[in-house]
């Protein structure tokens, strides 16, 4: 028992990894106790599939989500399927599967059928939030998964290198092997495995989408005020070295599911309170004539939008610089970061329908959308998830890098193939002295030349292995072992669900044979991959194609 206690792991906040006082662990101790084969934490997309492909191995399942919502992006609002840009013929499993199904929900209503998974083509897949949402919890329910919501990890129990439990403030739960599905990766850290956050410079991994990227147009703008000080939305004066990597993160922001049809139209929500000095930057833009003050729509079913941060734009629905902090937020801090985005996305709304500076065309494009009345009822229609584009990464056995997407994607231990073009929304606002006003670090989709794909390649058992050291009973799908660039690719729904599916498969076949995580042969691994319908084998190089059209820009 004293070994026990001193292996208590709390987090306080998420990612302090330090010894709490003895009361609170004594507390930690006495908490109702869940036992199954498997747990995984973070219902992601990652999160999820992992928990049904573990339990469709004959593993018992519980699948702890730290918020009131399942389904992380996938039933959150991001209803455009980013795998238009991807090698579809790659995605199938749970993946496939998840598709098929979302498509028979809307034919067994009589409903035409929104797009054919069959076609593993180029075209755009695309659904209602509610649709996905039933989907997911009908999968989970049908493979007898136990999901739990509202359980907020605060200890990991650990014996060696073995987790032992985790516990929530609503009792702890042991299993066999874990599985981190979070985006943010609070399991591991909390376990005392290595992660990494932010940018790495261009010369640790030789890459060329590593430090500071500066693809964007400079705005003919100043981002000061009259005083000499930052305008609001601008994040430094200086951006720091272009080799050097730093702990900036991609911008977070919600995905909206917006709606011009009054029968099912919610209006737009005021902000809480309003200051049009945030705004001066866009303002300016106007002013000065910059294309990309906005945010990018895509059609869906029911007549609703799809509203994303434009990767190409200037100012849109991202908070860039406000996502920094939020890997090592605690559970309060988190839904503080999260207000503020809200908040923002209110306000930048607020600010494109109403400002005199705003072009008339523009503002009654805006004031002419609302939230849907049958969507995200729990949370008065605003959407529920915040866009984790990326958070921390492990340190694992494998560092996936740009190099293992273009160069080398070949692997001998493939749990999966991910084939989402490089990219990553604005990391920084620079206000040069000089003048003018830059972002940094968009990488723009980095596609096969001539094509509208992205480079197909192996994902390693490897790469969601922690060092053999550190934890032995662990596997993490989503905050997986990368470079940043790389996780610029591995960053997509698709690609989480298959990473998860090979997660979820390993993870059952440890806890059965009651081995460690690295110690599982990977031939055993793969014929149980390969009855669950995951795709293990390259496809060829497409051929050349007129690259993917952008997305529509309001107005």
């Amino acid at each position: 028992m004293k070994r026990l206690l001193a292996a208590t792991l709390p987090l306080a906040p998420l990612t302090a990894l330090l010894l709490a006082p003895l009361a609170a662990l004594q507390a930690a101790q006495t908490v109702p106790t869940h036992e199954s084969d498997v747990v995984v934490y973070g219902s992601t997309p990652g999160g999820f599939c992992a928990a049904i492909a573990a339990a469709r191995e004959g593993a018992s399942v519980i699948l702890l989500e730290p918020t009131t919502h399942v389904g992380g992006l996938s039933t959150g609002g991001l209803s455009h399927c980013d795998s238009n840009q991807m090698r579809r013929e790659t995605l199938m499993g749970l993946f496939d599967e998840w598709h098929r199904r979302v498509v028979k929900d809307y034919t067994d209503r009589g409903l035409a059928a929104p797009y054919t998974p069959a076609l593993k083509d180029a075209a755009k897949w695309t659904f209602e939030p509610h649709v996905a949402m039933r989907v997911t919890l009908a999968m989970l329910k049908e493979a007898d998964v136990t999901v739990l919501t509202e359980r907020c990890l605060t200890a990991v129990r650990k014996n060696g290198t073995r987790i032992t439990s985790v516990v929530t403030k609503d009792g702890a739960f042991s299993a066999r092997v874990f599985v981190d599905g979070s985006y943010e990766g609070d399991l591991m850290a909390a376990a005392g495995v290595d992660w990494a956050i932010g940018r790495e410079g261009r010369a640790e991994f030789g890459e060329s989408f590593a430090g500071k990227q500066y693809p964007k147009k400079e705005m003919d703008i100043s981002g000061f005020d009259d005083a000499g000080n930052l305008l609001p939305l601008v994040t430094t004066s200086d951006a720091g070295p272009r080799d050097a990597g730093d702990r900036n993160v991609m911008t977070y922001s919600f995905r909206l599911c917006l709606t011009r049809d009054a029968a099912n139209m919610v209006p737009m929500p005021a902000p809480a309170h309003y200051d049009p000095a945030r705004f001066e930057l866009a303002r300016r833009a106007f002013k000065a004539g910059v294309r990309g003050v906005g945010l990018d729509l895509y059609p869906l079913p029911g007549g609703k939008l799809d509203g994303n941060n434009s990767i190409q734009g200037q100012i849109s629905l991202g908070l860039v610089g406000g996502c920094n902090t939020w890997h090592t937020a605690d559970e309060a801090g988190r839904a503080g970061i999260w207000e503020d985005h809200k908040q923002y996305t209110l306000e930048f709304l607020h600010f494109l329908r109403t400002d005199p500076a705003v072009p008339k065309k523009i503002r009654d494009g805006f004031a002419s959308l609302g939230l849907c009345k049958d969507e995200f009822a729990g949370t008065a229609h605003f959407p529920p998830a915040l866009y984790v584009r990326e958070s921390r990464r492990m340190k694992g056995m494998h560092v996936l890098s740009q190099r293992d997407i273009t160069d080398s994607p070949e692997k001998d231990d493939a749990i999966a193939i991910s084939s989402f073009p490089m990219d990553s929304h604005d990391c920084q606002r620079i206000a040069l002295k000089g003048g003018g006003v830059i972002n940094e670090g968009t990488v723009l989709p980095v596609r096969v030349p001539g094509t509208g794909f992205g480079y197909a390649y192996h994902v390693p058992y490897r790469s969601v292995l922690p060092q053999a050291a550190q934890c032995t009973n662990l596997l993490v799908p989503v905050a997986l072992s990368s470079t940043h660039a790389a996780m610029a690719s591995l960053r997509i729904e698709g690609a989480w669900m298959v990473i998860g599916q090979g997660t979820g498969v390993a993870a059952a076949l440890a806890a059965k044979q009651n081995a460690s995580v690295q110690d599982l042969p990977y031939p055993v691994l793969r014929k149980r991959l390969l009855a669950q319908g995951q795709m293990l084998q390259l496809p060829p190089t497409p051929a050349k194609k007129a690259a993917a059209k952008a997305p529509d820009f309001i107005p």
